[in-house]
């Protein structure tokens, strides 16, 4: 996918082996150490040779990704609001189901999608689930009933908390005979997981 990659890492004056992950939010790097930097504190990333430059307070990062480095340059200067990276264009309509921050419904209205709290979920490409409880997940079989076409399910749920955890969630969309495709961070404490009716079905 372009966005993960082995590769050496030379940090704090010494080289170190491992995988870097290009993150929604911040690049990691795991493997012989471990090191994390958020977009938000870099100011200058650069890209030469095939290396990632990123300064840090700790020191200068160097990645060696080779021909990904300026690719990687690029999305760290440039990235994706997180409309974006859930997929939605601008004219589609989307469902909110459940209770979703006030700025979400903002930023899809400014991305210049149509925004509906109520409706049928068979006549929009895009349905929004909160899932804050297991009984807002219990929902996810009428909602899953009511798809068609090449419609798609993004569940929101709360990141490392034992109320609803990705097996619940995934569990519940499988048990209602769609496949997930897709994981993205939502926010600091959210994560989303798409799903979407399969193929041979629609």
């Amino acid at each position: 996918m372009g966005n993960e990659a082995l590769c050496t890492l030379r940090y704090g004056g010494k080289t170190f082996a491992g995988k870097a992950l290009l993150e929604t939010t911040e690049i990691v790097f795991r493997g012989e150490t471990r090191l994390k930097i958020p977009f938000s504190s870099i100011k200058n990333a650069s890209a030469k040779d095939g290396e990632l430059h990123i300064p840090t307070a700790e020191g200068l990062a160097v990645f060696q990704l080779g021909p990904q480095a300026e690719k990687w340059r690029n999305k760290i200067a440039n990235p994706k609001s997180l409309v974006e990276k859930l997929g939605v264009k601008p004219g589609e309509s989307v469902l909110l189901e459940g209770e979703f921050p006030a700025d979400f419904a903002a930023s899809l209205k400014k991305h210049g999608a149509t925004v509906a709290r109520q409706g049928s979920a068979s006549s929009t490409p895009w349905i929004f689930l909160a899932a804050e409880s297991a009984q807002d997940v219990r929902r996810v079989a009428g909602i899953a009933k009511s798809m068609r076409g090449a419609t798609a399910l993004w569940i929101v749920y709360p990141k490392g908390q034992k109320t609803v955890t990705e097996a619940d969630v995934r569990s519940a969309g499988l048990k209602s005979g769609l496949t997930d495709i897709k994981v993205a961070s939502f926010s600091p404490t959210h994560t989303a997981l798409k799903f979407v009716i399969p193929k041979s079905r629609r």
